[in-house]
C-alpha cells in the first residue's frame, strides 16, 4: 500500500513538473455583449511559440412577457478557437494582439406556448477572433476582442464583442 501511495505521489509531482515546463495556461471570465451569451468561462492553453487554443463555455437565461404570458429562454454553448499571438514590444513588452478562427456549438430551449416547433434546438456557428491583451507581471491578463460569428445552422450573423479577465499560470 505504501508503494502504491508513493508511486501516485511521484506521478503527481512528475505531472506537475512537466506542466510547469510546458506552454502557458490561463483561466478566467469573458464578458460578451450584444450577440453573445453574456459571461463565459474561458480557458486558454499555449501550444508553442505564438499559437494557442481557447475554449469558452457560456450560459444564458432570460425571460420576457408576450401577451401576458411569460416566455423563458435558456441556452448554452461551447466555443473553440485556434489563435496566433504577436507581442507589441515596441509599445509595451506586456501588450500583445491575437487573431484566430474556430467554431461554436450550442443548445437552446424556450417555453413558447404558441408553436411547438420552436421549443428547443441546436445551433452551430463559424467564428473568427481578433483582439488585444495586456498581461500584468502578477499573472492577471485583461483582453478586449471582437468575435465575428456566422450562423451555419439555426443562428444568424453578428459580432460578439467581449472583455476578458484571466489568470495566467506560469
Amino acid at each position: 500500500m505504501k508503494k502504491l501511495l508513493f508511486a501516485l505521489a511521484l506521478a503527481l509531482v512528475a505531472t506537475q513538473a512537466v506542466l510547469a515546463q510546458g506552454p502557458e495556461q490561463s483561466v478566467g471570465l469573458r464578458y460578451g455583449a450584444i450577440f453573445g451569451l453574456g459571461t463565459e468561462i474561458s480557458y486558454q492553453r499555449g501550444l508553442n511559440s505564438g499559437k494557442r487554443l481557447e475554449f469558452d463555455l457560456g450560459f444564458n437565461s432570460r425571460y420576457e412577457y408576450i401577451n401576458s404570458l411569460r416566455q423563458d429562454y435558456n441556452s448554452w454553448a461551447v466555443t473553440g478557437l485556434y489563435q496566433w499571438t504577436w507581442k507589441l514590444d515596441k509599445i509595451d513588452a506586456n501588450l500583445s494582439w491575437y487573431a484566430g478562427y474556430g467554431g461554436k456549438i450550442g443548445f437552446w430551449s424556450s417555453s413558447q406556448k404558441y408553436d411547438s416547433r420552436y421549443k428547443n434546438g441546436i445551433f452551430l456557428l463559424a467564428a473568427g477572433d481578433v483582439g488585444m491583451e495586456y498581461a500584468f507581471p502578477a499573472g492577471i491578463v485583461f483582453g478586449l476582442n471582437a468575435r465575428p460569428e456566422l450562423g451555419l445552422y439555426n443562428q444568424g450573423v453578428g459580432v460578439n464583442f467581449g472583455f476578458a479577465v484571466r489568470y495566467q499560470f506560469r
